[in-house]
């Protein structure tokens, strides 16, 4: 179920138009693909091998940040005294890529909404934590690179989310003004990164993490892309 997340006790509901943005800009992980099962996987794997005993679980801690945020704030956390951050990410990435191919699993009404929006001539954009060698994996097995009109990865920014250069460069690129955008987020780093830059946040939670209450800062929420498209298509997204 839709619900609305801001100004709870006003009983009139605003009706925000698509036509009122000029862009849309997708997170990637949680979002367009089911790869918070596969990240886990790769990291728990590489993290065993140094003699890590973190669970799948624990790697809730962090999701929405960068690769090499992550390995940091574990080697910190776990004292594991890793010298060579980039080789444990090279390694990470890699197996998230072989991971990737092999199990392509786009969400709910990804390309649907892709379709819709493209049809609509709204700028499509995409802006990840995730590195661009994993954009061009997943764009490339989910067959969905030519609904993009720009994609980039916080690995080529100063700060990943929640940050919000990653969303601030996307938009300057595309030549769309940030209250103009509509960002598309699961995670609450992806949320603050996206409010921060002064857009629009619509938050569809990833399905097998346990709800994070914090997720009601984003202007909106959604079950999946499905109900989110629902709602473009009458025209209105309830807030």
């Amino acid at each position: 179920m839709a619900w609305k997340t801001k100004n709870p006790t006003n009983s009139m509901e605003k009706v925000i138009q698509l036509s009122n943005f000029d862009a849309v800009i997708f997170d990637m992980d949680g979002v367009l693909i089911d790869s918070e099962p596969l990240w886990k996987i790769a990291m728990e794997e590489v993290f065993t091998s140094l003699g890590s005993k973190l669970t799948k679980k624990d790697f809730e801690k962090t999701v929405g940040l960068r690769i090499d945020e992550v390995i940091r704030f574990w080697n910190k956390q776990e004292n594991w005294n890793i010298d060579n951050i980039k080789e444990v990410e090279d390694r990470i990435i890699d197996r998230m890529v072989e991971l990737i191919r092999i199990h392509p699993k786009p969400l709910p009404g990804v390309t649907e909404t892709l379709i819709f929006l493209s049809n609509q001539k709204v700028k499509i954009g995409l802006a990840t934590s995730s590195s661009s060698k994993l954009i061009e994996a997943v764009l490339e097995s989910l067959a969905i690179a030519k609904y993009f009109d720009f994609v980039h990865s916080a690995e080529f920014e100063d700060f990943g989310k929640p940050h919000p250069a990653v969303y601030i460069h996307v938009a300057n690129t595309l030549d769309v003004m940030p209250h103009k955008c509509l960002v598309i987020e699961d995670s609450f780093n992806g949320v603050i990164a996206g409010l921060s830059a002064k857009m629009k946040v619509v938050a569809i939670p990833e399905k097998t993490h346990i709800p994070n209450p914090k997720l009601a800062f984003a202007d909106f929420m959604f079950d999946d892309l499905l109900q989110f498209k629902m709602y473009l298509e009458v025209g209105t997204i309830f807030k």
